[in-house]
């Protein structure tokens, strides 16, 4: 069994039911969700042994958010509960030509005043094979920034395998730091970097003509880099797009096919799902066989209400060859 760790926020997800707008709805659904989280989540299901590295408060809220990491089989262990607030946010679903909408509400949650000073690292990274982490954990406070390049420094120590989500977002970065002046220096301790051009961009402060060039730079800046992966996505509703991953190594380059996506139940987290086929077809395939595999786990998502991926490695590896595709299984 292959042991993978994360580490991130998880937020609690208020949400109105089905479709409804904010200023309609008298309730909403409760989820708790996070990319890193979401990503565990998934290689759990699939019967990787992943443990999550974050923080909660330490009230009802916070063993609850516990409690449903374990029910979705990630090892608790490691998660401090400590005093301090749950990060929230507001999703409101989009359908036809209405976009979703998402409200943060996180500022100072007891995730990003989360030092990782307690952890012991020997005990974190025992025995395991890959770490994931996503470029949202280092734009929340500088303590989260410091926390995830220790992490990535430890794992090196190792020689563990890193995968990291750029995910770049605007929005996040307001501790007095830009992503320029953090990124990079976790971009050199990571060997598989999922991010488009825009990502590169914005988290090294440069302009790129195309994503050739991206690629060709990367390579020679991280010499830890194995493969670089994008994804692509052609919006032509809420409920209708077009999706497709690439992944390039050094040398070659493995394209996914393309899904058309009507009648989607919930986007988010098909990201995380992605990440979480990628680890695990890396860790199992090769590479042409693994974009396939994470691009079949991202599509599906698609149809899977919830921040999580809950589907068996059956279902994806039957999507990914074409097989029983929107059939009745008796």
């Amino acid at each position: 069994m292959k042991k993978i760790v994360t580490l991130g926020e998880v937020m609690l997800r208020l949400s109105p039911p089905g479709n409804q707008r904010f200023f309609q709805t008298h309730s909403f659904d409760v989820e708790f969700g996070g990319s890193e989280a979401n990503v565990g989540a998934s290689l759990a299901y699939w019967g990787m042994h992943v443990a999550h590295l974050t923080a909660f408060p330490d009230n009802e809220i916070g063993w609850a958010a516990s409690g449903q990491l374990r029910k979705n089989g990630i090892d608790t262990r490691f998660i401090h509960h400590l005093p301090g607030r749950m990060g929230v946010y507001y999703l409101e679903q989009g359908a036809m030509q209405r976009s979703s909408q998402v409200i943060y509400d996180r500022v100072n949650s007891v995730f990003s005043n989360f030092d990782g000073k307690n952890l012991n690292w020997d005990e974190v990274f025992d025995g395991v094979d890959w770490f994931h982490w996503s470029g949202i954990t280092p734009a929340l406070s500088k303590k989260c920034a410091d926390l995830t390049l220790k992490s990535l420094q430890e794992a090196r120590n190792r020689g563990i395998t890193v995968s990291g989500d750029l995910n770049y977002r605007s929005n996040l970065w307001q501790f007095g730091k830009q992503p320029h002046e953090v990124m990079p220096d976790l971009m050199k301790l990571t060997n598989v970097i999922i991010a488009g051009s825009r990502d590169f961009k914005q988290c090294l402060n440069e302009d790129f003509k195309s994503f050739i060039e991206v690629k060709s730079m990367a390579f020679h800046r991280f010499p830890e880099l194995e493969f670089i992966v994008k994804t692509d996505r052609i919006s032509h509703s809420s409920s209708n797009n077009t999706i497709s991953a690439t992944l390039f190594g050094s040398k070659k380059t493995y394209s996914s096919k393309a899904y058309e996506l009507t009648h989607i139940v919930d986007r988010v987290g098909t990201g995380d799902a992605f990440a979480g086929g990628l680890i695990y077809g890396l860790l199992h395939f090769k590479p042409k066989e693994a974009i396939e595999f994470a691009m079949a786990a991202g599509a599906i998502k698609h149809s899977v209400p919830g921040d999580v991926l809950l589907c068996s490695l059956q279902e994806i590896n039957e999507l990914a060859s074409g097989e029983a595709v929107g059939k009745i299984k008796r």
